[in-house]
Parts: C-alpha cells; structure tokens; sequence
C-alpha cells in the first residue's frame, strides 16, 4: 500500500495488508446472523456511547484490531471524543475522563474479558450492580459477552481493520 502524504508530498510505503485466514462469515452465514441478532439484543436500554467504549475496551484486551477499527469509528460517530477513546487504554490512570458508570462498565468490562482468576470479582460486579439496574446489567454483561465472541472470530481468522465505515453492519 502505498499513501501519498499531504505534509512532505512523497509517498509512504506502509506494510502489505493482510488477507484474512477465513471469511467466516461467509463461510457459516446462521452463525453470522445469530450472532447479529445477539448483538443487537444485547445493546438493548444501553446508552450508545458507552456500549462503544465497552466494545473498543475488551477489543483493546483482545487485541482485536478489526473491532477496534470498527467500534472506534462507531464511537467517533456516535459522538465520542478522541480524547476518551485514545485515554481507553489507560482507564484507570485516566478515571477524571469518564463517569462513574462507565468506570463500573469498564471495570466489570475487564473482568468478564480477562478470567485469568477464574470468576468476576464480587466487588467488580457490586460496583457495577449500583450504576445500572438489572435489566440494563443483563444488557451490559450481554454486550461485553458478545464483543468478546466477535473478538474471538476476528482474531481467529485474521479480520482485517481499516475499510469499516461508520454504521456499515447497522
């Protein structure tokens, strides 16, 4: 690939781009559709920025470059700064930015990703349990539930990031 840029007006020569291992999605379009469906359950009653940064969060975790393309986009289009999306990565350090419930949704958003102990700390879920009620809890451990089976197709089959445009699997 090669990008003209504006600033020196040479050309810059980037990687090649990857071809996926396997379009899945083609591949086993019920499973595709399903898991459209799912998604789109999940997100039900949850405000629309922060099911974006949930998504961008656990994609960050599982180095899902496709999703973080996608949802980073998403975020931006839903009205998300670029500041909070770029702080993501570096929540905790970076709490000032965010909300008290979307402090809870990342926190409980990392422990349902990363399960290395084994289980979501009762603290985690507590925290997160005093800033949604239970319906929008369901939809939120629905949400983080579903971008991380996403996240295991797209870097399972090598997705390739960078031609998602903002709504395209709307």
């Amino acid at each position: 690939m090669t990008i003209d840029t504006e600033q020196t007006g040479q050309a810059t020569a980037y990687a090649p781009e990857p071809a996926p291992r396997l379009e899945w999605a083609k591949l086993v379009p019920d499973v595709y559709k399903a898991m459209i469906r799912l998604d789109s359950a999940a997100r039900q009653g949850l405000d629309p920025v922060l099911y974006e940064l949930v998504k961008i969060r656990a994609s960050q975790l599982n180095r899902c470059a496709f999703c973080l393309d996608m949802h980073t986009k998403d975020a931006l289009a839903a009205g998300e700064s670029v500041e909070r999306i770029v702080q993501l990565s570096a929540w905790e350090e970076s709490r000032h930015f965010y909300t008290g419930k979307e402090l809870a949704a990342l926190e409980l958003t990392e422990a349902v990703t990363v399960l290395t102990d084994g289980f979501v700390p009762d603290e985690v879920y507590e925290r997160a349990a005093r800033h949604f009620d239970d319906t929008e809890l369901a939809h939120l451990i629905s949400a983080i539930t579903v971008i991380n089976a996403w996240n295991r197709f797209g870097v399972t089959c090598r997705m390739t990031p960078g031609h998602y445009q903002p709504g395209q699997y709307a």
